[in-house]
């Protein structure tokens, strides 16, 4: 087994089939073939199974396929790091969904300027489900909300967001968690730290949310929000980006509960050439954004200061 045989067994993975990986490799098929063949006898073990004329992988080739992507990738980074290049290859970054609409495009922009041979892959979801997939080894990095310590993994502050709580402007004003006892929350699946957070207000008021409608995308949370559905928190930074926020109520948090931080977060001793650009680039939107504050007009709640920010 050699490298050549593990980039021909991705490329039957990824084209689905034999003659697709011949024609992205400029190979006969009889030598995508053999290779296969060589590959799955060294491992004692079928790699594939077909079905409706397309390949597919085997439990063993999926087991297979992710010590290959590490593989490959820890190959790519060897030849960089002897040639002295710059960044390059398929990057995965796990994110928020507020995170991609607010912070990332400027960021993410200047990165792909710089390094336009980093081919970024970008999955959103919720805090929960963006950790776990960098630990299954499904990202190589994310940007996560109220990332708990873990020793596998590494992380620097990404962005500070503050929190508000929105409403309908049909309904009366929420200056504590009793004044939204009977409302419905409307937030991303289970997972989402913001989702959380709110719970965790509510809860210093004894309320406890007995409704909760799920949504994928802020864009539809703030659209129920207005049309009178229930109560939702949100990034002040998402509500700059987003239509609609004009008609709905914004509401100031109590300081504990509205600042929330995002890190950048990867596993343990598995850095990259894209990843430490990447690090860089957030560093360098930290500082461009310190001291930077959005504004919109708010109701101060109990522990909280209203007024334009």
């Amino acid at each position: 087994m050699d490298f050549g045989d593990l980039r021909v067994f991705k490329a039957v993975v990824e084209e689905g089939g034999i003659s697709g990986a011949a024609r992205r490799l400029h190979r006969v098929q009889s030598n995508i073939t053999t290779r296969v063949q060589q590959l799955e006898a060294s491992l004692g073990t079928k790699l594939f199974v077909r079905e409706k004329g397309r390949l597919h992988l085997s439990p063993a080739g999926k087991l297979f396929l992710t010590y290959v992507d590490q593989f490959l990738s820890i190959s790519e980074e060897a030849r960089d790091a002897i040639a002295d290049e710059a960044p390059r290859g398929v990057f995965r970054i796990g994110t928020l969904e507020s995170t991609a609409a607010s912070r990332l495009p400027p960021l993410l922009s200047r990165y792909h300027a710089k390094y336009p041979a980093v081919r970024v892959e970008l999955m959103t979801g919720t805090a929960d489900a963006v950790r776990d997939a960098l630990l299954a080894r499904e990202v190589d990095a994310v940007f996560v909300a109220d990332c708990i310590a873990d020793s596998s993994v590494e992380l620097i502050p990404a962005f500070e967001e503050e929190l508000v709580l929105i409403a309908p402007l049909s309904a009366k004003e929420i200056r504590q968690p009793r004044d939204a006892r009977g409302e419905t929350i409307i937030s991303f699946p289970r997972g989402c730290a913001y989702r959380r957070r709110l719970q965790a207000w509510l809860a210093t008021g004894g309320v406890i949310a007995e409704k909760t409608l799920e949504l994928s995308s802020y864009h539809a949370i703030i659209a129920c929000v207005a049309a009178g559905t229930g109560i939702a928190l949100a990034p002040r930074s998402v509500l700059a980006v987003v239509r609609g926020t004009e008609n709905v109520a914004i509401y100031e948090l109590p300081e504990r509960s509205r600042k929330a931080l995002t890190s950048l977060a990867w596993r343990k001793g598995e850095s990259s050439w894209a990843l430490k650009a990447l690090q860089a680039e957030v560093a360098h939107a930290s500082v461009a954004a310190r001291g930077k504050k959005d504004s919109a007009k708010v109701v101060a709640m109990p522990g909280a200061k209203a007024g334009r920010r």
